[in-house]
């Protein structure tokens, strides 16, 4: 009985040190660039995107919250900020648009407004 209340001990004190294991984050090289997946304390995905070879971000860039839920879409180019980056938050998206690293506009968009009605 005490070799048995012992084990049992044991197993759950391994399993609580597993369950407290971070993710450490993942770098995979892949078409010449690497790839990268960052993760919060919780286990689930933070970011995901690219680096070149000699470190600039490229491509398009997801960031994630602690529940897996998207909240950034970003792209890169060599280094860059580019093209169209969404950010959702509480309802909210705002779609702000780069070139060449400068902020050419902003739109908000809100789940509290129409944006397109039919008659």
């Amino acid at each position: 009985m005490k070799k048995l209340l012992i084990l049992i001990v044991a197993l759950i004190c391994s399993a609580a040190l597993f369950s407290q294991e971070v993710k450490k984050n993942v770098y995979e090289v892949e078409n010449n660039l690497i790839k990268v997946t960052m993760f919060h304390d919780n286990g689930q995905i933070s970011q995901t995107g690219f680096y070149t070879l000699d470190g600039k971000l490229q491509g398009n860039w997801y960031s994630y919250d602690v529940k897996g839920k998207k909240t950034a879409v970003a792209k890169y180019e060599n280094g860059n900020k580019t093209g169209k980056w969404f950010f959702w938050t509480d309802g909210t998206l705002k779609e702000v648009d780069y070139s060449t690293n400068a902020i050419v506009s902003v739109v908000e968009w809100s789940n509290e407004r129409a944006l397109v009605t039919r008659d």
